[in-house]
């Protein structure tokens, strides 16, 4: 007798080949619109899937879980960050959670070094200057920026993409420094040539470059704090390619206004998808929409682990990407 097909309910459009294999495994739900569910539907989608498929775009909290049915037994997340689900909710109501982890490093830090490097060379504010019109030519003074050789990069958060962004940065010939919850090992630490501080104050303020990439939590809420803020150098530019939440966005607005740094590239931010409207009027920001991991490669492999989850799950294995465990 054929067993039954998990119902899997897809909360966004995810690449043709992903989909067309769900439908092929599961019993597959596929949201043909690529908007994000309302709370109606991501609450219609709890009470009847077996399986569900959010994304970081959907608030998975414990409210949401009230209404799960006793058939939801997995989250199989796309998507490397869980702080959009309440893993506290889901651990006490027995439903697994796995993510996709591993798969876009190599993506978010190329990103992370695009934006180092378009801040550092002003190519945002080039870019501008040629679509308004006003640009009359080269001159000797004209949109000086910064080269990035022999700066110092601090990176706060340590783990495989600030561990990425560091090799690609050392092959620009920029020092490595890094502040991190735990030190690593020191062979990394030597191929890397890398300098650990255990103070983020101490290393802020000797920084020219600094990279975010540590996950949003309550203990990294506003870690870049006002008072954070200020100890950076006027010099110094900011990349956050992790989450909008770990740097007081106000706080950065009136550091940027006052020139009290140099730049930032951003492609988080606090409110997402809501952009503070003074961000977009300065000059020394560069903005793009949260596309760190946007690579065609990179969602094909998020979507693979994600099939690999529900297909463990559903015999029986543990998920190899498991974030709550409840299985077996």
């Amino acid at each position: 007798m054929t067993q039954k097909k998990p119902l899997v309910i897809v909360t966004r459009r995810l690449p043709d080949a992903i989909e067309t294999r769900m439908m092929e495994l599961f019993d597959c739900r596929l949201n043909l619109t690529d908007e994000a569910f309302s709370r109606e539907q991501l609450i219609a989608a709890v009470r009847e899937a077996d399986i569900l498929v959010p994304t970081v775009t959907d608030d998975i909290d414990a409210e949401l879980l009230e209404h799960a049915g006793e058939n939801l037994k997995l989250i199989a997340s796309f998507g490397t960050g869980v702080d959009h689900m309440d893993l506290g909710a889901c651990r006490k109501k027995k439903i697994t959670v796995t993510n996709t982890p591993g798969v876009l490093t190599d993506d978010t830090a190329d990103m992370a070094m695009a934006l180092i490097l378009s801040v550092s060379r002003r190519i945002n504010e080039g870019m501008a200057l040629i679509k308004s019109g006003q640009w009359q030519g080269w001159s000797p003074t004209g949109m000086l920026g910064h080269r990035i050789h022999g700066k110092r990069m601090g990176i706060i958060g340590m783990g495989r993409i600030g561990t990425a962004i560091a090799r690609r940065a050392k092959g620009f010939g920029i020092s490595i420094h890094y502040h991190n919850r735990r030190r690593v090992q020191e062979k990394l630490e030597q191929e890397l040539e890398a300098t650990y501080w255990e103070s983020l104050d101490q290393m802020l303020a000797r920084m020219d470059i600094i990279s975010v990439n540590c996950p949003h939590t309550p203990a990294t809420f506003h870690l870049l704090s006002e008072r954070r803020l200020k100890l950076l150098k006027p010099s110094t530019i900011l990349v956050n390619t992790s989450r909008g939440e770990v740097i007081e966005e106000k706080a950065l607005i009136r550091a940027l206004e006052r020139h009290d740094i140099a730049g930032a590239g951003l492609d988080v931010f606090e409110q997402e998808p809501a952009i503070n409207p003074k961000l977009k009027e300065l000059p020394n920001v560069l903005l793009i929409p949260h596309m760190g991991s946007a690579t065609i490669e990179g969602r094909h492999a998020m979507g693979e682990k994600v099939i690999i989850n529900i297909k463990a799950f559903c015999d029986g294995h543990m998920p190899p990407d498991r974030v709550v465990e409840t299985l077996l």
